[in-house]
């Protein structure tokens, strides 16, 4: 099942190619909410309301009207997080790590690769190595399909990072509700963080895009994308990624148990957007973007792919007073 937000209220689902309006529903975020609070799966939720009539999503993501999958009303109350160093990347990067075998002579990056090979994937029960984690921003940085991925004006670059992201409330009673994945450009400023790792949390309080979809159910282990860069209309930079935990160095209970351990991301009626990481980057290709560049990230198990173009905010300076 895949669900769809529309702007200014409305949701769709799609079951294979039937593509209907969920009767009677407003948002995602309403649907989840009676899900937890009835203890039933969301699926069963939206099936219950019924079969709605016929929508055409390729259009209403063409026209603009399709959101962000799942918003609080709050955006203060919405966290965007993500998590790096979590896919396994290409062979040539895993033999660079195993042939360069003393921890001493290894960056603090590989370093962090490699104790997620080594432990990213307890045996059940057990607790396993904590990833890279970093903040992007409130809900005020989500972006939704076909909206411009806006950079600041101070940035050095504005660069996509193909990624799933997954969606949860949490519930009265602190519990992490997980409503389900979609895809996710996490732009970054990639030319900033590459000064310094420590610019890392610099580079990474940018907006980021999901959607057009949300898939609602467990994660495919293996899932095979593209990401590809357009401009003037022309494709100028196209590569396959990976994700799905064939392909990473973590379970995915591992990431959201590190990232829900802390109680402060377990606050009743708190909306999270966390995404995985990805190994592919047009920018570690050589691609510098432009104002216009048209980022698509698409995986056929996530329905229709997710576009963005790159714009550049005007400059501003923050206005500070002392009281």
């Amino acid at each position: 099942m895949h669900l769809s937000q529309l702007i200014g209220g409305g949701v769709i689902v799609r079951n294979g190619s039937d593509a209907r309006f969920v009767p009677g529903a407003t948002s995602i975020l309403e649907l989840a909410t009676l899900a937890v609070a009835a203890r039933n799966p969301l699926s069963e939720i939206v099936a219950g309301r019924g079969p709605g009539a016929a929508a055409d999503l390729r259009a209403l993501v063409a026209a603009g009207r399709i959101d962000c999958p799942v918003r609080h009303p709050d955006p203060a109350h919405m966290h965007l997080t993500g998590t790096g160093l979590t896919h396994l990347g290409s062979a040539s990067a895993r033999d660079a790590m195993h042939a360069n075998a003393d921890p001493s002579k290894m960056t603090d990056s590989m370093k962090m690769f490699r104790m997620g090979i080594e432990g990213g994937k307890p045996a059940a029960g057990q607790t396993g190595v904590q990833p890279e984690w970093f903040y992007k921003g409130t809900g005020q940085a989500a972006v939704g399909p076909g909206q411009p991925l806006t950079s600041p004006s101070f940035a050095l670059d504005g660069g996509e990072e193909p990624e799933i992201a997954a969606f949860y409330l949490i519930g009265p009673d602190g519990a992490a509700n997980r409503i389900g994945f979609s895809l996710a450009n996490e732009f970054s400023d990639h030319v900033t963080e590459r000064i310094n790792y420590l610019y890392l949390a610099h580079s990474k309080l940018r907006q980021a895009s999901f959607g057009p979809e949300l898939l609602v159910g467990d994660l495919p282990a293996d899932i095979r994308g593209t990401s590809r860069l357009t401009r003037d209309g022309k494709v100028i930079w196209e590569k396959p990624f990976l994700s799905g935990e064939a392909n990473m160095s973590h379970r995915l209970s591992n990431l959201e148990y590190h990232h829900f351990k802390y109680d402060i991301f377990r606050v009743p009626g708190d909306l999270h957007v966390h995404m995985f990481g990805t190994a592919t980057l047009s920018f570690a290709d050589g691609v510098r973007t432009v104002p216009g560049d048209v980022f698509e990230i698409g995986a056929p198990d996530f329905g229709l792919p997710l576009a963005n173009p790159l714009a550049i905010a005007p400059e501003t300076k923050p206005t500070i007073h002392a009281l």
